[in-house]
């Protein structure tokens, strides 16, 4: 499967948001079940580009990181968006005990953190994001997994609510 990918570079926290922000802006209308995975170390900015995206979705209230619940559900105009953490996962077995396939199931969009936690048993992402410490803030590598994830990918790259906020460092194409 032919796979897009994009680096972002972002200075700071807020300019992190501003990505998940944009993310939001450009989810791609009427696609369900999308899997966005974010990977990085520990404060790289995660819940912080996933909180984001919630807000730019319409999510009011409390954007809890779902740290020690494992996942957040939120319900917005007949949509369910799902945060899943986990990072206090042992193994790929405990999604089963959390439900994680019959939850996915209903859901608009299942933002994961530490995917890597979760193994294969997680699924093919949509689009994941790894996010890398930098010198000057953070390097964001976006790769595409399906047509969902590259059709959101270039509505993100090329979206008005993308431009003069983040600049983008790279463009890959793979087949």
């Amino acid at each position: 499967m032919r796979q897009s990918g994009l680096s972002v570079a972002t200075a700071d926290a807020e300019a992190t948001a501003a990505v998940g922000a944009a993310l939001a802006v450009t989810l791609p209308v009427g696609a369900d079940g999308l899997l966005l995975t974010l990977q990085g170390e520990l404060g790289a900015g995660k819940t912080t580009l996933a909180r984001a995206l919630l807000r730019g979705l319409g999510v009011t209230g409390t954007v809890r990181s779902p740290t020690y619940t494992l996942v957040e559900p939120y319900e917005l105009g007949g949509r369910t968006f799902l945060h899943f953490d986990l990072y206090r996962l042992a193994g790929p077995a405990e999604l089963d005990a959390l439900g994680y396939r019959e939850l996915r199931a209903t859901s608009t969009l299942s933002l994961l953190e530490w995917p890597e936690r979760g193994g294969a048993a997680i699924g093919r992402a949509d689009l994941a994001c790894d996010i890398v410490w930098q010198e000057a803030g953070r390097r964001l590598d976006f790769a595409a997994g399906s047509d969902a994830g590259r059709a959101w990918l270039a509505a993100f790259q090329t979206g008005a609510a993308m431009r003069g906020r983040v600049a983008p460092i790279a463009n890959s194409e793979e087949h």
